[in-house]
C-alpha cells in the first residue's frame, strides 16, 4: 500500500476543466548566490500542470529574467510576465490580474528565495480578493463540486486533510511533488509575454538598506556528561591540547584581552 502522502497526482479525482495560476519568482541558490528557478515554486507549477489543462504561469517582474526559461523548460508554451520595475510593488499588479481573471486556485511558494522573502505576498492577496489562503499544501487530492480536498504538510512527514470552497490562494511546501527537470529547448522556444501593469512602488522597501549577512557566531563545544561520573570525568580530565593559559594573579585589563583574543581565534565574534 502506497503511503498516503506519496500519492500521484494523476490518479486524483479533479476536474480538468479547473483555471489554475500559479505565480512564480526569481530563485536564488543558497550557497553560490547563481539565479535559478525557486524550489517551492517549481513545484507550484508542477502540481498546477497536474491539476489543470487551463494552467497560467504568472511573474511579476522583468520579462527579461534568464531564470524564467528554467520554468518554461518544464513543458510550458508561455510563461505571463506583468512588467515591472525593481521598485515596484508587485501585490497591486497581481490583484488586477487575478480580479480580471478569476482564476479557481492561486498556487505559490511559501516564500521566495530573493528579494523581500517574507512570505507575505499570498496572504496579501488573499486580503485583497477576500479569499482563503492556505499554507503548506503537500497534494490536492480532488475537486468537486466546488469543493477542493487538500493535505497539508505537517511536521515529521505527518499529512492533515482539509476542504476548502474554492477560490482559493495555496501555498505549496516542500512535501509537494518534485517538479520535474527543465529543458533548455523548450525552456528556450517558449514565449515569454510580457503584459502592461498597475506600477506602484514599494514605499517601504525603498527605506531599507541591503547589506550582506554576516555569518553566524561559531559556539565553543561544551563537554556533553548525563551522569555525574561522566562529569566529573569531564572536569578533572588532562586538556588536549597544550596551547591554554591559566590567568591567575594577572591584571583584569590582561586577562579580558586573553579572553578577547581566544574568543577572536575560535571565531565565536568577530
Amino acid at each position: 500500500m502506497q503511503p498516503e502522502g506519496k500519492r500521484q497526482v494523476q490518479d486524483h479525482s479533479l476536474d480538468r476543466s479547473l483555471d489554475i495560476v500559479s505565480l512564480i519568482s526569481i530563485g536564488q541558490h543558497p550557497q553560490s548566490g547563481r539565479v535559478r528557478r525557486a524550489e517551492q515554486d517549481g513545484r507550484a507549477v508542477e502540481l498546477g500542470m497536474n491539476l489543470a489543462e487551463k494552467h497560467t504561469v504568472l511573474h511579476a517582474g522583468d520579462p527579461l529574467q534568464q531564470a524564467l526559461r528554467s520554468y518554461a523548460g518544464m513543458g510550458l508554451s508561455e510563461v505571463q510576465v506583468l512588467d515591472l520595475g525593481p521598485r515596484a510593488d508587485a501585490v497591486p499588479a497581481l490583484v488586477e490580474y487575478l480580479q480580471d481573471h478569476r482564476p479557481d486556485i492561486v498556487l505559490t511558494g511559501v516564500r521566495a528565495e530573493s528579494g523581500e522573502s517574507s512570505g507575505m505576498v499570498p496572504y496579501l492577496l488573499a486580503e485583497k480578493l477576500n479569499w482563503p489562503v492556505v499554507a503548506r499544501v503537500a497534494d490536492i487530492v480532488s475537486v468537486e463540486n466546488g469543493v477542493a480536498e487538500l493535505l497539508l504538510a505537517l511536521p515529521r512527514g505527518q499529512r492533515r486533510a482539509l476542504k476548502v470552497p474554492l477560490p482559493f490562494v495555496a501555498t505549496i511546501d516542500n512535501a509537494a511533488p518534485e517538479a520535474r527537470q527543465s529543458a533548455y529547448g523548450p525552456g528556450r522556444r517558449a514565449q515569454v509575454e510580457s503584459l502592461d501593469a498597475v506600477i506602484e512602488d514599494d514605499q517601504t522597501r525603498s527605506d531599507w538598506v541591503e547589506a550582506k549577512a554576516k555569518p553566524r557566531p561559531k559556539r565553543l563545544k561544551v563537554v556533553k556528561a548525563k551522569t555525574a561520573a561522566e562529569r566529573f570525568k569531564a572536569a578533572t580530565a588532562k586538556p588536549q591540547g597544550e596551547s591554554g593559559k591559566v590567568l591567575k594573579d594577572m591584571p583584569a585589563a590582561e586577562q579580558a584581552r586573553e579572553i578577547f583574543d581566544l574568543l577572536l581565534e575560535e571565531k565565536v565574534i568577530s
